[in-house]
């Protein structure tokens, strides 16, 4: 019985070291951070978008990547393939450290932060091209990205890039998906008593390319990572209609449904290309089949047609 209260009291004092100061140990350092969360590229895997979120005021753990989260003796577990009672030992006498420098795989350097070097119109070719790829509108593109060049790792690096509330940036090519600090949304408002709500910034420039209608009807919120379900919730209470248009998988679905817990103004859009994972796959599979035009016109008017327009409106039927 001693023994067993032992280590119950141990875990106590243990949950209270702050999960920071053990990362911060094994060189892994926030991206981002703010009074209540700090964010880190994921400790257990390689990345180069911030998917571990850390609650200061909690001192509680969630890899949005693995869908996993916990206390600090469950990091210290998880990492170093250790038992409770290691765990509690390492904490206790202040070596985690030495446990990770023991264990390959794991990197002890801090790590690389991108840094933006240009910011200007979109001009490049290649980007252009890759837009393109995409069936993407140059012209659309225009009004939400910028051509961004950026440095990480020592290399140089240029983007498609969307500048989020906090001025950072989430940056695309055809090659690399990055992000530089801080994470955070975009809102785009247009003054508008409508919004959509996307996960990335293809869904946005997939539905502003084939129906540039919405564009002057809604206001517009790029989500750039579904962690902030919170925030995007208080920025739909001040709208009258909410549109979802997130992705068809697990991840995209329990955000939706959360989404929609706290609205009851709010609709889900992904239906209207079920079968796909995404707007931008959709309308990749429509122009690969030769029915650009005809899915265009099916977004933009209701057509006599028995299927739904991906603007949410049901189509009539002949």
């Amino acid at each position: 019985m001693k023994e067993k209260r032992t280590i119950r009291l141990s875990c106590e004092r243990a949950r209270a070291f702050p999960i920071e100061k053990v990362l911060a140990k094994l060189g892994h350092f926030p991206t981002g951070t703010n009074d209540k969360e700090a964010w880190f590229l994921s400790p257990f895997r390689s990345e180069t978008q911030a998917s571990f979120k850390v609650s200061k005021k909690l001192n509680r753990w969630y890899d949005h990547g693995e869908g996993i989260g916990g206390n600090v003796i469950d990091l210290v577990c998880k990492i170093g393939q250790c038992t409770v009672r290691e765990a509690l030992q390492l904490i206790a006498e202040d070596r985690t450290s030495f446990l990770f420098q023991q264990r390959p795989g794991f990197k002890s350097e801090k790590q690389d932060r991108i840094l933006i070097n240009e910011v200007k119109e979109l001009t490049h070719y290649a980007l252009k091209g890759y837009l393109r790829s995409r069936n993407i509108s140059i012209g659309t593109a225009n009004r939400f990205i910028k051509e961004v060049h950026y440095r990480f790792k020592d290399k140089k690096y240029f983007a498609i890039g969307l500048k989020n509330d906090s001025g950072g940036w989430e940056l695309r090519n055809k090659y690399y998906k990055n992000c530089s600090s801080p994470k955070d949304i975009t809102h785009i408002q247009n003054g508008n008593g409508k919004l959509i709500v996307t996960e990335g910034m293809f869904d946005l420039l997939s539905i502003i390319s084939y129906n540039r209608i919405l564009e002057t009807t809604y206001d517009l919120l790029v989500m750039n990572s579904t962690a902030f379900v919170s925030k995007t919730s208080e920025i739909m209470d001040n709208y009258s209609q909410i549109d979802l248009y997130l992705d068809n998988d697990a991840n995209g679905k329990l955000t939706a449904e959360k989404l929609m817990a706290g609205s009851n103004n709010s609709n889900d859009k992904s239906k209207l290309y079920s079968g796909f994972k995404d707007m931008n796959e959709w309308l990749e599979h429509n122009s690969k089949k030769g029915f650009g035009q005809k899915a265009q016109d099916v977004f933009l008017l209701p057509q006599k047609q028995s299927c739904s327009a991906p603007d949410g409106r049901k189509e009539k039927k002949k």
